[in-house]
Formats: structure tokens, C-alpha cells, sequence
């Protein structure tokens, strides 16, 4: 995997190749205060969190990208992507029964809350989850598996939608001004840094 040196993405926000819009929506990202839950018990949010944390690990970063937030907003909101499976409650009532869900698992796999337990067995908690084969009475009421894939895939969105998520990856198409004349491979241009290796 190749990124960009740290800092990369704030030189490149500085600079006149970035659009004001994504400029200013890219700040605002890197700029968010810690969020406190508004849709989400803080019970609830603290478990999303932890769950978060072994999905998505950030242990190299000193403060971690938050990507529950988003999830607490979205919900607070009423706001959804405009479809959903059919066999799938409503966003809020598929969080409500699926946290719940992981919480089951925990307490039946063993014997504590998902947030108490050691990360080898949250992890042995969310790999049943994933499986469909976690013990609890809410996944009766939802289906496992699509439930694990949407949180899944919410927690990775929100992740790399963060502007030093990007970075990490080798992403610079905030660069949106028009005006890349270069486009052979391995041909950089100006405005872009060299790889770190």
C-alpha cells in the first residue's frame, strides 16, 4: 500500500487545487470536535464504539478518526441512503436490535457485555455475528448477516471519508480544480508528493 507523507492533506487544502466546497466540507471533517451521542443512549454509543474499534482498528493514530459520530448523526437526523433490504427493519430499529444483538452474544458467549470483555473474545463475538451463528433473541427480529454488512460498510464509509483517512491510502482526488496534464503511469504531477516507501 502506498501514502502520502503525513501532513499531506492539510499542504494540498492550502493550496488553489482544491475547489472552496470540497475545501471547506474536507476541513470541517478534519476540524469536527469529539461528538457526544444524541441518538444513542451514551450505553449504546459506548458499545458501537468499542465495536468500531476492533472492525476498524486505529491503534497507530494518536486520536483516532471518529466514525460512530456520523452513525449518531445520520440517525438523530431521520436520514437514510434511500433503500434497504426487505428484510431489514428501518436504520434505527436495525441499530436498536443489532447492538442489542452483539450485547446477547457477548452475555451468552461469555458472560459479560461486549465492552467488558477482552479484545480476543469481542473479536470471537463479532466473528460469530459475522458467521450468523451469534446466539441472541434480536437476531430472530433481524437478519444477522445483512445487519453485520450495512454497520460494516456504514463504519468503513465514514472512515474513509475522512481526509486523513485518504491520506493513508495515496488518495488525493480532493484536488478537484480542472487540470491534470499529466496521465501516463508513474508520472506525477507537481502538485503531488512522492510515495513513501
Amino acid at each position: 500500500m502506498s501514502n502520502y507523507p503525513e501532513g499531506t492533506v492539510r499542504a494540498l487544502l492550502a493550496t488553489d487545487m482544491v475547489t472552496p466546497a470540497t475545501r471547506a466540507a474536507l476541513q470541517a471533517r478534519l476540524d469536527a470536535p469529539a461528538r457526544e451521542p444524541q441518538f444513542f443512549e451514551p450505553e449504546t454509543y459506548a458499545l458501537l464504539q468499542a465495536v468500531a474499534a476492533r472492525l476498524i482498528p486505529q491503534s497507530d493514530r494518536a486520536q483516532p478518526i471518529d466514525i460512530v459520530g456520523g452513525i449518531d448523526e445520520r440517525l438523530t437526523e431521520g436520514k437514510a441512503d434511500g433503500w434497504r433490504y426487505d428484510a431489514m427493519p428501518p436504520d434505527r430499529e436495525a441499530y436498536r436490535l443489532g447492538l442489542g444483538g452483539i450485547n446477547q452474544a457477548a452475555e451468552a458467549l461469555f458472560q459479560q457485555p461486549f465492552v467488558g470483555l477482552p479484545e480476543a473474545q469481542q473479536d470471537a463475538v463479532l466473528e460469530a455475528v459475522a458467521a450468523g451463528t451469534a446466539p441472541g433473541a434480536n437476531w430472530q427480529q433481524l437478519p444477522i448477516a445483512r445487519f453485520f454488512e450495512e454497520m460494516l460498510a456504514e463504519l468503513t464509509e465514514n472512515y474513509y471519508a475522512h481526509p486523513l483517512a485518504q491520506e493513508e491510502i495515496g488518495y488525493v482526488g480532493m484536488a478537484d480544480v480542472p487540470g491534470w496534464p499529466h496521465i501516463q503511469p508513474g508520472q506525477l504531477e507537481a502538485r503531488e508528493p512522492e510515495e513513501v516507501k
